[in-house]
């Protein structure tokens, strides 16, 4: 309970005020002041569509026709300020949390692609799964059921002040057992319910994103599942996650049975109650019948605003496992800095501190305007093992060289710790800025966009002509690309009507167009026949970028000037090439 109660605040409150403090702060408040206003005028229509209520029982039992139609007059009259104001408050409440949710998400995606955040959570921290759930959907139902729920928190407070009064004035033993009953029916139900319900409903949206994200997997890679006929085995995994989520809400649905029938129970008391208590008045004609009406009335908006939290447990702990991932994925991203649990917790056993893990060495990396790399020692990121020892070389601006070795020596690797994406290790790298860097994997990125954008990648605002991205394709053997298409506006699932030799030809043709100052390819040619790969390299040749190739083929020495092998225990030898391209 405690931890329901004060973890769960504290890490809502941690996420929230990012908003409620930020640059918006002062629209975001007025308008959370304007729909206060709204729900306090809301309340008090509702006493008094409460009273008139009791009134036009009354002026019935009483027989009093003149009673009877100034009451349906006023209640008409309320009833016309009533509906609109109603609506304009769940107008304005949407509004706001649309307008939350927008910034909330702009500054989860902005901390996400920051300092490529999203490429460390997806090779070093498994731990927060699905991050494209917890942006898309967490942070929704983060907005939407924060303002609903602060607001009908708000509501209710208002709502017992209000409604107390008109019950005080009728019955004082119905206001004070109806504390007592609200306090004790909140702590049982917090008390047996809480901490499972939480556990579960945060399980269960893991498990519901696992089994989405395994039919998106099953979608991009269709061609490959189909040719190795895998169709078997990724239906027998679909299924597994499928029957993952199916088993805990199995487990969900049990606890929610016993809470329903706890609150079903709970809830019907007040139904009965204010009629037992105000029963005798009205026999011995000391309170007339529509007070039964009235009380009845009050006492269950009083009821149902103090039982608030056992009313709405359910959605409160899925609210709050929503919560938990927020706020995992928020300190994954440095969003927030993670505090010190100060909750009452079990006490860890002791065991000796793993050296690495109290002092890894990184690489240091600097920015200088030619490549090299000095002493360098690069380990995997778990620091289990060594791929290179002690290297050195220097790349200028005219240089080319050749990576080669055999499978799991580190040439991938080496790409890796350049790019800045891998650090653990020892030694310096100098590199200019990673601007003046592309890299050229051997699987091409093809985003989602028009040709054009394709070719502009990564840096699309760069102004080329279409005769200038017209020729880049003729140089990649790709002339008719934009013909086949309909033109370089045109927009299609690129990776999947390019056959990976043309994506590859497409990837050369970025580096003509921007040429950086280096190049980095990474088996960037392996689906290319000789001819056409001769061809990339002539053209790269004449650039002026200086150019790092990892690759296997032996054809590729002809195209570098040196070649750094590497070897599966940890050395290295550097050799200068007689490169015979153009000749």
């Amino acid at each position: 309970m405690q931890r329901f109660n004060f973890q769960i605040f504290r890490r809502f409150w941690t996420i929230a005020k990012t908003y409620w403090f930020s640059d918006e702060k002062w629209k975001a408040r007025g308008l959370l002041l304007l729909i206060v206003g709204l729900l306090l005028a809301y309340t008090g229509l509702s006493v008094v569509l409460n009273n008139q209520r009791g009134e036009l029982i009354s002026a019935l039992s009483a027989k009093s026709e003149d009673r009877f139609w100034q009451t349906v007059v006023i209640f008409i009259g309320v009833l016309v300020v009533y509906a609109p104001l109603l609506a304009g408050y769940t107008y304005l409440r949407d509004r706001l949390g649309l307008a939350w949710r927008r910034w909330l998400t702009t500054h989860f995606v902005e901390r996400y692609f920051a300092d490529r955040a999203f490429y460390q959570i997806n090779q070093f921290n498994p731990d927060i799964d699905n991050p494209d759930q917890r942006i898309a959907e967490d942070v929704k139902n983060f907005t939407q059921e924060s303002l609903t729920l602060v607001l009908v928190i708000v509501g209710s407070l208002l709502e017992v002040i209000a409604f107390s009064g008109v019950l005080w004035g009728i019955s004082r033993e119905l206001v004070l057992f109806l504390l007592a009953y609200a306090i004790v029916g909140t702590l049982a139900t917090v008390g047996v319910f809480g901490q499972p319900l939480v556990r579960l409903n945060f399980e269960q949206l893991k498990r519901e994103a696992n089994f989405r994200f395994g039919l998106v997997r099953v979608r991009e890679n269709a061609e490959a599942i189909a040719f190795y006929q895998g169709e078997a085995q990724e239906s027998a995994q679909v299924n597994h996650r499928f029957m993952a989520a199916f088993d805990n809400y199995k487990r969900l649905l049990g606890w929610e049975l016993g809470l329903n029938g706890l609150t079903n129970a709970y809830e019907f008391i007040p139904f009965i109650l204010p009629a037992l208590v105000v029963a005798p008045g009205i026999f011995s004609g000391d309170i007339e019948v529509g007070k039964v009406s009235e009380a009845q009335g009050a006492f269950i908006r009083v009821f149902f605003s103090l039982n608030l939290i056992v009313a709405r447990f359910q959605s409160l702990t899925a609210f709050g496992a929503g919560i938990d991932r927020l706020y995992d994925f928020a300190t994954s991203l440095g969003q927030i800095e993670k505090p010190e649990e100060t909750e009452e917790t079990e006490e860890p056993e002791q065991s000796e501190p793993d050296a690495t893990a109290v002092e890894s060495p990184v690489i240091d990396c600097e920015i200088t305007p030619a490549l090299s790399l000095q002493n360098l020692t690069l380990q995997t990121p778990n620091y289990q093992r060594t791929l290179i020892e002690n290297l050195s070389l220097e790349l200028d601006g005219h240089s080319s060289l050749l990576v080669v070795g055999p499978s799991g020596c580190g040439k991938s690797s080496l790409m890796r710790a350049i790019a800045g994406l891998w650090n653990s290790g020892t030694g310096t790298i100098q590199r200019p800025d990673l601007k003046q860097l592309l890299f050229l994997p051997q699987k091409p990125y093809m985003i989602l966009g028009s040709l054009r954008e394709q070719l502009l990648y990564p840096y699309p605002d760069i102004e080329l002509h279409d005769t200038q991205l017209k020729h880049a394709l003729e140089q990649v053997n790709l002339a008719d690309l934009d013909e086949r298409f309909g033109g370089f506006d045109a927009t299609e699932e690129w990776s999947d009507v390019l056959s990976l030799g043309e994506q590859q030809r497409l990837s050369f043709a970025r580096v003509l167009l921007h040429q950086p100052q280096y190049t980095i390819l990474d088996e960037a040619t392996s689906a290319l026949d000789q001819d056409n790969e001769k061809q990339l390299y002539s053209h790269l040749a004449v650039t002026k970028t200086a150019y790092l190739s990892v690759g296997h083929r032996q054809s590729l020495e002809a195209y570098h000037q040196s070649i750094l092998r590497l070897a599966e225990d940890h050395t290295w030898q550097l050799k200068t090439l007689t490169a015979t391209l153009g000749e």
